[in-house]
């Protein structure tokens, strides 16, 4: 009985649907005028130069480009709008074939193929090319974004003719690809560098704009199914699903207007703002008077309100609210509906002077563009060598330390070894293995990427942000520097004094000083800049070339020499592999030297020098060479790449400490009882010690050590010049001489012979997870030889602190 009443006054919650008549029929759907608004994202695409840093092969390139959108629920694909050659490339008669394309079956452009010949040879395209990606039926812009891709295309060079011929496959030779955001698509100038890969490393100086763009409007007709009933409709009286679906379709559409129209104002600024930047930025005018008078958004929308008589009356509610967009009789965009009682020729009038203001803006900025291309592209240039820390910091964590005065060593007598031991052990604590928190650090960082969600407003390199979690993490430690401990006394603990560095520099400022050249007459000269690079163990000398390449990037004016001279020659002794380098060095600086000089007035000498494992000891066993003296005044920037400074005491790798054990016993690589401390039985006489006793890094003006805790190569300790736990729990002869060496190479790089010296410790964490469980990963072989194929952390560390190398 409950159940029947329920049901007779509406309580029934298995029938919710409304109840109707048999004979209930709804009105006839209204056939509604809809507005259709079309707009286009047009990306325009200036190729400058094409850079050839280090192509391994001569032939014909060709570089091709395709558009299209991010989005699976989108397969659209942009379309080649527009074509401006700015100049004619300047190839001659056999460097050229053919001429820039356009193919339909793919919706690609292609540039002109040209000829590549030697190093560092520059091919200037100067051409503009604009991609239309349409969006249609209201879409809105932010919705999705979009890819840029650059494929390079090779062929190699035909003895009977020069006609460019693809690989028949027709898969191009590398890929660059990258990402615009959504929010990038409604206005942006930007430099984009395109390098493809290791295997193909050029450089293509590109510049990107883009801006929303009106591509038309229309009606249309919609059925809209009524809302309420006949006189034998509904007994509920509730609207049915029809109805309210109807509805809400035109609520879609009105708001899906307002955006639209909303972004195209927004294009409209942002592309005002940044044409009047860029035409402070390189000192041109730009004439915008025509546009100035119809800037602002009551003006240009008071006559078709005014014609529509739209008020404020019209629009104003019952408690004195403005309603439907509508604020003193003025139309507010903020929002997201429209006025009732606006047409729909006003929106489509709406749209289509906003979309002119955009158009006219865009042609003004492309004309200004080509009468001034390269002052842009340097400008956009600079601006995004400035953004590059601020881009990357999100695979980098940056930290101070001060550096310590002076590591507690082992002079004292033999009640002193419990004052160390207890100084020591409060240092250390038993689970405390620093590489082990640097690994643990490093993993975490790279988990809360990998749970980041990335949405900035610049051009993302896909090579890098194409899998965040899995590009290594860079922990950057600046370490301040201490004031120069006392050199009379050896112990920390005996005697505080501290030398005055006042007197210091003025001392080695006046020896320097005599050897520097007269300032007055090199004020109008050029600055030689030279990096040498150095290979490691059993090592090649284009083993560098990836950070060589990120240093010509940066200064494409440096000299450099990979050096060959200890090629299949790294097993002997480290003072003849120093010698020889020493010699090839001066040899290689005499003749730039002497060039320099004759094109005209040298004012100063830049010299630097990166080094991968072993390479690191080679080149500083050179610096103590005699033939070295008159040019330790140049030195300027040191990078040490896994560089084993303070030899292998104290390695807790066992596997590969094994396997050094078999070179000595087998093969008697002396470089191997040098780095073990084995070639003297007295560890005070071994080639180890006395290298820390020379003064190699005490001239740099910057040092750099790049270190990794999954390398088993090389002791982290030893590769970033700093004490270890189980040196400071070591009261033997060992012990005390190890922290000799350590003190002995920190007071180098303290050392107060120049004022502004930056010492920076970078620890770097691959992502290993690629290369799986193997025996390389096993024995940390993977992250040492990691430094040599990637260049993703030598772009975070090289940009990041650009003026370094410079």
């Amino acid at each position: 009985m409950l159940r029947r009443l329920g049901w007779l006054i509406g309580l029934n919650n298995k029938s919710v649907q409304a109840k109707k008549l048999p004979d209930a029929k709804p009105h006839p759907a209204k056939v509604q005028p809809v507005v259709m608004l079309d707009t286009v994202q047009e990306i325009a695409i200036y190729i400058h130069r094409f850079h050839n840093l280090d192509l391994f092969q001569q032939g014909w390139y060709q570089l091709k480009i395709t558009m299209r959108w991010d989005s699976k629920d989108n397969a659209s694909v942009g379309t080649p709008a527009r074509v401006v050659q700015y100049e004619a490339p300047n190839l001659v008669s056999d460097e050229g074939c053919g001429i820039w394309r356009i193919d339909d079956t793919d919706n690609s452009f292609s540039t002109q193929p040209f000829r590549i010949k030697y190093a560092k040879q520059d091919v200037h395209l100067s051409i503009m090319v604009a991609f239309d990606l349409p969006l249609t039926g209201n879409q809105d812009p932010s919705s999705s974004a979009a890819i840029l891709k650059f494929e390079l295309l090779y062929a190699p060079v035909l003895e009977n003719g020069f006609e460019f011929q693809a690989s028949p496959d027709g898969c191009p030779a590398a890929i660059h690809e990258f990402r615009i955001p959504s929010k990038a698509l409604l206005g942006l100038h930007s430099y984009c560098p395109v390098y493809f890969d290791a295997f193909h490393a050029v450089l293509v100086d590109v510049s990107v704009h883009i801006t929303l763009l009106k591509a038309g409007s229309r009606k249309a007709l919609m059925k809209v199914p009524s809302v309420s009933y006949s006189a034998t409709g509904d007994v509920s009286g509730e609207s049915n699903g029809g109805s309210t679906q109807g509805l809400d379709q035109v609520a879609s559409i009105d708001l899906k207007q307002v955006m639209l129209i909303k972004a195209l104002l927004n294009a409209r600024d942002t592309l005002l703002v940044e044409l009047q930047k860029l035409s402070g930025a390189i000192n041109q005018a730009v004439d915008l008077s025509e546009f100035t008078s119809k800037m602002i958004d009551i003006k240009l929308f008071d006559s078709f309100l005014q014609a529509n008589q739209v008020t404020f009356d019209a629009g104003v509610s019952g408690q004195g609210k403005p309603q439907n967009g509508l604020e003193n009789g003025k139309l507010d965009f903020r929002s997201d509906k429209l006025p009732e009682n606006l047409s729909t020729d006003d929106v489509i009038k709406m749209f289509n002077l906003s979309g002119d203001q955009v158009l006219y803006l865009w042609n003004t900025f492309l004309n200004f563009h080509r009468d001034n291309k390269k002052q842009i592209l340097e400008f956009l240039r600079d601006a995004w060598a400035k953004d590059r820390r601020a881009e990357w910091s999100i695979w980098m964590v940056y930290s101070k330390v001060e550096m310590p005065h002076h590591y507690i060593n082992g002079g004292f007598d033999e009640s002193s070894h419990h004052i160390v031991h207890r100084r020591g052990s409060s240092l250390w604590k038993l689970a405390d293995d620093p590489a082990e928190i640097a690994a643990m650090r490093a993993e975490l960082h790279r988990r809360s990427i990998a749970q980041m969600k990335i949405n900035n407003q610049s051009i993302q390199d896909m090579q890098i942000f194409g899998d965040p979690s899995g590009i290594p993490i860079v922990i950057i430690e600046r370490v301040m520097n201490a004031p120069r401990r006392s050199l009379s006394d050896n112990s920390y603990l005996r005697n505080l004094d501290i030398m005055d560095p006042v007197s210091s520099r003025t001392i080695l400022g006046s020896e320097a000083g005599k050897k520097l050249p007269s300032t007055s007459t090199a004020q109008n000269g050029r600055d030689l800049k030279i990096v040498i690079f150095v290979h490691g163990f059993q090592g090649h000398h284009l083993d560098l070339r990836l950070v060589r390449n990120q240093w010509l990037l940066i200064d494409p004016k440096v000299e450099f020499l990979m050096s060959e001279v200890n090629e299949e020659k790294t097993s002997g002794d480290f003072r003849e592999m120093g010698q020889r380098l020493a010699n090839e060095v001066v040899s290689f600086v005499k003749k730039k030297m002497d060039k320099a000089s004759r094109s005209g007035c040298l004012r100063d000498i830049k010299l630097s020098f990166v080094g991968h494992s072993i390479g690191n000891i080679i080149i500083r066993t050179a610096l103590a060479e005699s033939a070295m003296e008159p040019y330790l005044r140049f030195l300027y920037t040191y990078v040490s790449l896994s560089g084993p400074h303070l030899g292998y005491l104290y390695s807790s790798n066992s596997l590969f400490n094994s396997g050094l054990w078999l070179l000595k016993k087998l093969k008697g690589t002396q470089c191997i009882h040098q780095l073990t401390f084995t070639d003297d039985p007295d560890i005070r006489n071994t080639f180890f010690y006395n290298l820390c006793k020379q003064k190699t890094l005490d001239n740099f003006k910057h040092i750099i050590l790049l270190s990794s805790p999954q390398d088993g190569y090389v002791p982290y300790h030893s590769a970033r010049i700093e004490s270890c736990r189980a040196a400071s729990m070591d009261y033997s002869k060992k012990g005390k001489a190890f922290l000799e060496m350590l003190n002995d190479c920190l007071d180098q790089i303290r050392a107060p012979t120049t004022d502004n010296r930056i010492f920076i410790r970078c620890d770097v964490n691959f992502d290993t997870s690629a290369y799986g469980r193997n025996l390389n990963t096993f024995i940390g072989r993977a992250a040492h030889i990691e430094f040599l194929e990637s260049d993703i952390f030598a772009r975070f560390i090289m940009w990041s602190f650009s003026d370094l190398f410079k």
